[in-house]
């Protein structure tokens, strides 16, 4: 796809701010001509992930065509449309849709976004239509009145959260439950009612919750994820401690950052293939070389499911007799990341990579456990901007 323009960007951060959440076609002269788009690996996740179709489970030919109602958009209001989804028997099944009626408002290159209401798809030319002019238009469009009662809907939930959160960072110092860099998450999501996420879900109906110390001017933790161990050479994260683990005190382990600028001290870090569309970590001994593989689309998706729309939560931290408490002061609330700009972040050392594997004994066998936290993928912490469209600021204070 090609670069979006002044137009589209400006289009894109409106509706990103009122909460549609999009993925973009862009057809080509070829497939105006013929009323085909391939349905890219970013659209099928999109449309599996809101139970709207699943094209690994579709098979090949007419027969099996899914025909899904959807609607265009003009400034005026919405053409009725279907999307028609399939996999022909040719071209080894790549998954296609088109949407009737499009030649009429779409030309080759244009940047077509694509969002789901109640089951159903829109399509809104982001090349041709002004969203600002529409939203503050003196007549009322049905476009218009449709992405304000999304927008209304989704702002509920982050609204009754933002409620619960300036009533406990009211309560001034609030003593820790717990010790460590994890205190401040299960402090605050205590507070909240929320049992401590170990799942993939985001914490709070659909928000996903970061909260941190503000002072520390610590990397912010985006997610984690272990590599794709059918495509490493090392199998488990035991194996990656092993090699490169060393002792500390009664415990076994590695606890250190790899980025892909220069090599950390244990000679580990990051490069992008590519050609193979993989995040691959190696070491510089050459015996070892690259060890372990993440599929960058695998990636993406996590970003994607784990950040739809995130509160980060900063907070004053202070010890006294040696207890620590916590004064929330500020939340930055984002939503809907770039996914493209995952990549160039990674190149650039400001997103990063955490191993966090230990080996402990308990003491009273030779059993020994391996843990791992991680990998955590961290991005500088002033840098959130380069990740997400413009996000809303609030004050506790």
């Amino acid at each position: 796809m090609r670069p979006f323009n002044l137009l589209e960007e400006k289009n894109i951060k409106i509706l990103t701010s009122e909460n549609i959440e999009m993925c973009f076609l862009m057809p080509t002269a070829t497939g105006l001509q013929k009323s085909i788009m391939d349905a890219t690996t970013l659209f099928r996740l999109f449309l599996y992930e809101r139970g709207i179709h699943d094209y690994g489970t579709q098979g090949q030919g007419p027969q099996h065509k899914q025909i899904i109602r959807s609607h265009i958009a003009s400034e005026n209001g919405f053409i009725s449309s279907q999307a028609s989804l399939y996999r022909p028997i040719t071209k080894n099944g790549d998954p296609r849709i088109w949407f009737t009626g499009l030649k009429k408002y779409a030309d080759t290159n244009d940047i077509l976004g694509i969002f789901v209401f109640e089951m159903e798809l829109y399509v809104l030319n982001l090349t041709k239509l002004d969203i600002e002019q529409i939203l503050n238009g003196i007549i009322v469009t049905p476009v218009a009145d449709l992405i304000r009662s999304i927008s209304q809907s989704a702002n509920k939930v982050a609204q009754e959260l933002l409620f619960k959160i300036r009533t406990i960072a009211a309560r001034g110092q609030i003593q820790a439950i717990g010790t460590g860099d994890t205190a401040i998450g299960r402090t605050l999501e205590t507070l909240l009612g929320i049992a401590m996420n170990s799942r993939q879900e985001p914490d709070y109906k659909g928000i996903e919750l970061k909260s941190f110390r503000d002072k520390r001017g610590n990397r912010k933790t985006l997610f984690a994820k272990v590599p794709d161990w059918n495509l490493s050479k090392f199998k488990s994260s035991a194996e990656i401690l092993n090699q490169f683990g060393y002792k500390r005190g009664d415990d076994f382990k590695l606890y250190c950052t790899v980025s892909t600028l220069k090599p950390n001290s244990q000679g580990l870090f990051l490069r992008i293939d590519a050609k193979l569309d993989q995040l691959i970590e190696t070491s510089q001994e050459l015996k070892i070389g690259d060890f372990a593989i993440w599929q960058l689309a695998t990636l993406h998706a996590e970003l994607k499911k784990k950040h739809k729309e995130t509160f980060w939560i900063a907070a004053d931290s202070v010890t006294i007799n040696e207890v620590e408490y916590f004064c929330f002061t500020k939340i930055e609330h984002t939503r809907s990341p770039i996914v493209s700009q995952f990549d160039l972040l990674l190149e650039q050392g400001i997103i990063t990579l955490d191993h966090l594997i230990k080996r402990t004994s308990n003491g009273k066998t030779i059993k020994e456990r391996v843990s791992e936290k991680g990998p955590l993928f961290k991005i500088k912490p002033d840098k959130l901007e380069l990740l997400f469209p413009p996000s809303v600021k609030y004050s506790l204070r």
